[in-house]
């Protein structure tokens, strides 16, 4: 009975001193096959339901259900072009707010990115005074509530920020004039990411040999050339994983760009919203608009997908 349990506690050590990457490896191989494909089937089947119903007639959407089309098949485009050429209502066409989209997601993902990979090499390979405290200062962030930083920053994008003392006024933030600007959307998506993204590249920079920093410093390299030259090639996986993240938050997002950004340039997500009238006409054309909706990101998501699983488990590897 000893030696059983023994060999049972060494074989549970074995499997704790496992990369991630192993033990879900193993548990996925554990798995048969036929499970995996029935989980995938059961996933997809709404999206399927909604990928068919986009090409339907309304007035098929209202008699019968999206499978009748495998008996009945009835298809038309016309949903795909009032969503993208001949909105309803007076609103912005999809084709327009796609635009806006970009001018959104582009700025609000890769300044983040640029930040937080030079803060990340910061806190991870460089000494300065308050480095540990500052760095926890700045993951705590993620904590915060976004909501709860709304008023404080509309003040800050409409009216600028002055601190009054001793009877006197000073400007500390000046009037930019971005309310309702595209600017201040991605703006605040830069502030919102920056504290996840500065965590995650931290974690993949700091467990970069130290031999390649201390060879590179010998060979009279500086920061700026370690960090171009050897972080930022090697750290590719982290920063996909990021900007996958990023992108997607931001181009789904509706409560932030709604706050901000009103008016023209509204992005795709105010623009499904609007697409359906007061009383629910016009709710076919949501099927179309949700599929327009998601064609950037799922190119986004496997194009980058062979980073994506590596950066998600940087700096969770042993060894």
């Amino acid at each position: 009975m000893a030696t059983r349990t023994t060999e049972r506690t060494e074989k549970l050590q074995r499997i704790a001193d496992e990369p991630v990457g192993a033990r879900m490896k193993r548990f996925l191989t554990a798995i048969p096959t036929w499970v995996l494909w029935t989980v995938v089937v059961v996933w997809t089947i709404p999206t399927i339901g909604l990928f068919i119903s986009s090409f339907r007639p309304v007035d098929q959407i209202n008699t019968s259900g999206w499978w009748t089309v495998f008996t009945n098949p009835q298809f038309t485009l016309d949903n795909y072009y009032k969503v993208l050429f001949d909105p309803q209502g007076g609103s912005a066409s999809m084709s327009e707010s796609f635009l806006n989209s970009f001018a959104i997601v582009l700025p609000a993902t890769i300044i983040p990115i640029a930040i937080a990979a030079f803060a990340a090499y910061a806190f991870a390979w460089m000494d300065f005074k308050g480095k540990n405290w500052l760095f926890i200062g700045l993951v705590s962030l993620m904590a915060l509530p976004n909501q709860m930083a709304f008023v404080p920053l509309l003040q800050l994008f409409n009216n600028g920020a002055s601190l009054t003392l001793f009877g006197q006024t000073f400007r500390i933030f000046p009037e930019l004039g971005l309310a309702n600007t595209p600017a201040a959307v991605w703006l605040t998506h830069t502030g919102f990411g920056l504290p996840l993204a500065t965590f995650l590249l931290h974690n993949f920079i700091s467990q970069l040999p130290k031999d390649i920093f201390e060879s590179a410093r010998i060979d009279g390299a500086d920061h700026f050339t370690i960090f171009w030259r050897l972080v930022v090639p090697l750290a590719k996986p982290a920063l996909a994983a990021f900007a996958i993240f990023q992108f997607l938050w931001t181009w789904n997002d509706f409560l932030i760009a709604s706050v901000f950004l009103s008016g023209e340039g509204e992005p795709l997500t105010i623009a499904l919203v609007n697409l359906v009238g007061e009383r629910g006409s016009n709710f076919q054309l949501r099927f179309a608009a949700a599929f327009v909706t998601i064609v950037v990101p799922l190119l986004v998501f496997f194009s980058l997908q062979r980073y994506f699983v590596r950066g998600i488990l940087a700096g969770s590897v042993k060894g």
